[in-house]
């Protein structure tokens, strides 16, 4: 009997001696307090209203806005105060069109790198978005799904990325960037570089295009993007092409809504977006060159309209060739597009769908003050914040960060910029960020904090 006694106390011993073990890895494991921020003497643009707040204090507490008062707030236990001077504090902005993996890219790596290469530029990118004040991004085109779950899990630094994963193009059509040598495409032939990485998604007829908007829903896009009509970079197509049947365009909005989201589509004609509003797209990207009936149409159909301000020889002379001569009638109906967004009063959101050019990603900014052409400041920072952000949460249940966006009112997240003057007297500010942003906050957490330097 002795040994059983011996084996039975030491059995006792080892599982006395793990319950302490995981208790204390229980303890040890236990989360880190929520980082308490307090903003002191700011005043608010919360955007939405035309006018900044008497000064007041703003608490954060975790990711979250928890307090904001007329009247300076104390706070128990550890925290950071910031003293705002007098500055405005207003939310982080958000690109309703942008393209993560290749804004700052050269054209031949977007499409034709490495995809860890490509990734690693992009996480690059994605660090200096944020610092320009960016806080969020509506992905309308790429394979983002690796580079926001890097920034998601905080291995980077970047926005929130709210991804459409690869956008689908028809044969052809504006996003097939295939090789003359891949054509014609054999049954079982193997997928071309671009496709292999998630430029594009090639895909004919409805059921192809219910398999490749499927694809990018389980991938964990937030909405399906399809090119309904020709581009400008595209080499193949005419601008006014028009691009999949309506069966094909169903087929992409059937797919999305079985997931709770929607379809949003590149199209710049009236003919082009009559067919995808017939079919039950919810957003219209770029569509410079609708007429009258057309913005009636949205406005009637409660249709978003993702405008990007094309003007000027800046936008003209990235391109070149035929590219150049589609450019060049895009930018003549930028105005228009813009006057028949007021006149009918849609829902108009901004975003600056910039795509291989660093340049012109260092000047992001200075694709908000375009617009002063048509808004006024307080119209455009609205924009470019709330608006933007309603728009960022028409995905409904796949929208990958629950809570509030574009506002700063208690309980929206904390994505938050301090700015060094009033933008709403001089939006020239957003020019320059590095100097004019003094702290940047998201998530609850501040990204840069320059005050007293």
């Amino acid at each position: 009997m002795k040994p059983l006694y011996f084996y039975l106390c030491l059995l006792s011993l080892l599982l006395c001696a793990g319950a302490t073990v995981s208790a204390q890895t229980t303890r040890d494991a236990a989360p880190a307090p929520e980082a308490v921020t307090l903003f002191q003497n700011v005043r608010i643009f919360d955007g939405t209203k035309g006018e900044l707040s008497p000064p007041s204090s703003l608490l954060v507490r975790g990711n979250k806005i928890e307090r904001i008062s007329a009247t300076p707030l104390s706070v128990a236990g550890e925290h950071t105060t910031i003293d705002g001077g007098g500055r405005t504090l207003m939310p982080g902005l958000i690109d309703a069109h942008f393209h993560t993996m290749a804004a700052g890219i050269p054209k031949n790596v977007a499409q034709l790198g490495d995809a860890g290469y490509l990734n690693l530029l992009a996480g690059k990118e994605a660090r200096a978005l944020l610092l320009r004040g960016f806080t969020t991004v509506r992905d309308t085109g790429g394979p983002s799904f690796a580079l926001k779950r890097a920034i998601d899990d905080g291995v980077i630094e970047g926005p929130r990325i709210f991804p459409s994963g690869a956008p689908l193009s028809q044969t052809g059509g504006h996003g097939d960037s295939r090789p003359a040598y891949a054509i014609p495409k054999g049954k079982n032939d193997p997928l071309t570089q671009p496709e292999k990485i998630g430029t594009f998604a090639l895909a004919d007829g409805p059921d192809e295009v219910l398999l490749r908007a499927r694809e990018q829903l389980m991938q964990g896009a937030t909405q399906v993007k399809v090119m309904a009509g020709g581009g400008v970079a595209s080499d193949f197509d005419p601008l006014d092409s028009n691009q999949y049947t309506e069966a094909e365009l169903k087929a992409a909005v059937a797919a999305a809504d079985n997931w709770g989201t929607y379809v949003c589509v590149h199209a710049y004609t009236s003919r082009s977006v009559q067919a995808a509003i017939n079919a039950g797209v919810k957003c219209i990207e770029h569509g410079h060159l609708i007429d009258d009936q057309t913005a009636k149409l949205m406005a009637d159909k409660g249709i978003w309209w993702s405008i990007q301000p094309f003007v000027g020889d800046e936008f003209t002379d990235r391109f070149e060739g035929r590219s150049r001569i589609k450019a060049i009638a895009v930018v003549a109906g930028t105005d228009r597009a813009y006057r028949l967004a007021k006149k009918y009063n849609i829902k108009t959101a901004w975003g600056t769908d910039v795509v291989y050019s660093p340049q012109l990603m260092k000047d992001q900014g200075k694709q908000i003050t375009k617009l002063l052409a048509w808004y006024t400041p307080a119209e455009i920072l609205k924009m470019v914040t709330a608006t933007n952000a309603e728009l960022c949460a028409l995905c409904g249940p796949r929208n990958p960060y629950p809570g509030k966006l574009g506002v700063v009112e208690e309980g929206a997240l904390a994505d938050l910029l301090l700015v060094d003057g009033n933008p709403l007297a001089d939006l020239k500010l957003v020019e320059d960020p590095g100097k004019n942003f003094i702290v940047i906050m998201k998530d609850g957490k501040v990204m840069k904090n320059t005050m007293g330097k």
